[in-house]
């Protein structure tokens, strides 16, 4: 029963092989496990995909959301750390885009025996630059965000859309964005976005103690190349690959590459 809950609460649904190792597809902010759509085949042929919706996104159960629980990515963190106990899942290959990339890094190193490693595609610990770091962006422009955002929640999701997604020319994948972005809760989505844009999870890295692969876009609006790197340097043992792709979503602008570069990498762990 209570993994009936969890899967209620995260709508997680299982596609590919089915006795393969297990690879869980997280998705980042204003997104859902749709998003996944172009990469899930190549990835179902070696290994069973585990996909889910953060609470409050896509299909979860809004009614499970909580302002206290998800004020920060630890509440996030831990409902990927449930998923994996109440299903009963072993040696899972976590795969966590943008944002859920440090909720990975979190659950991984609260409980590293759950998992075999760690896939972390554009993430960012921090996107606020600081002495010796390049976030990508100045506390004014993360409060500028933010700000718009709250005040014009269609708006923002209009204009960042496509500078989020990058490929001007390729309109139809920021218009497919700003429709994701649109389908989630305004109020939801602005108490996620200000965990996403101001948290700072730089000294989580070194806790990772488990085989983790870091792959980025080399053009990237969002998450600069500069960010990936140093997520490299301070994961030990970590890899970084870096894809010719644009954009901050490479699993719809670069699928092909990016499941690849997924598929290799959980390869390399059985």
């Amino acid at each position: 029963m209570r993994g009936m809950d969890v899967r209620a609460r995260n709508h997680v649904t299982f596609t590919g092989r089915e006795h393969g190792p297990v690879v869980m597809l997280a998705h980042g902010f204003g997104c859902d496990q749709n998003m996944w759509r172009l990469v899930t085949d190549t990835l179902g042929e070696q290994s069973r995909v585990l996909l889910f919706d953060h609470v409050g996104a896509g299909r979860s159960d809004l009614s499970a959301w909580d302002p206290d629980r998800y004020a920060t990515l630890d509440g996030y963190a831990r409902d990927v750390l449930e998923i994996c106990r109440d299903l009963d899942l072993q040696d899972v290959i976590y795969v966590g885009h943008s944002v859920s990339a440090m909720m990975g890094v979190l659950a991984a190193a609260e409980a590293p025996e759950l998992f075999a490693g760690l896939v972390l595609l554009a993430p960012s610990p921090s996107f606020i630059d600081d002495d010796g770091y390049r976030g990508g962006f100045s506390r004014d422009d993360i409060d500028e965000l933010l700000e718009s955002l709250d005040s014009n929640y269609l708006g923002w999701s209009a204009a960042m859309a496509p500078v989020i997604m990058g490929n001007p020319d390729r309109p139809e994948l920021g218009e497919e964005l700003t429709t994701s972005f649109c389908r989630t809760d305004p109020s939801i989505a602005k108490a996620f976005a200000k965990v996403t844009f101001l948290s700072d999870h730089r000294a989580d890295l070194p806790k990772v103690r488990v085989p983790t692969l870091i792959i980025q876009s080399a053009v990237d609006a969002i998450a600069p190349p500069e960010v990936g790197e140093y997520v490299r340097d301070r994961i030990a043992g970590s890899r970084l690959v870096t894809l010719a792709a644009t954009g901050h979503c490479p699993q719809l602008s670069a699928p092909q590459a990016t499941a690849q570069a997924i598929a290799a990498f959980v390869a390399e762990r059985r």
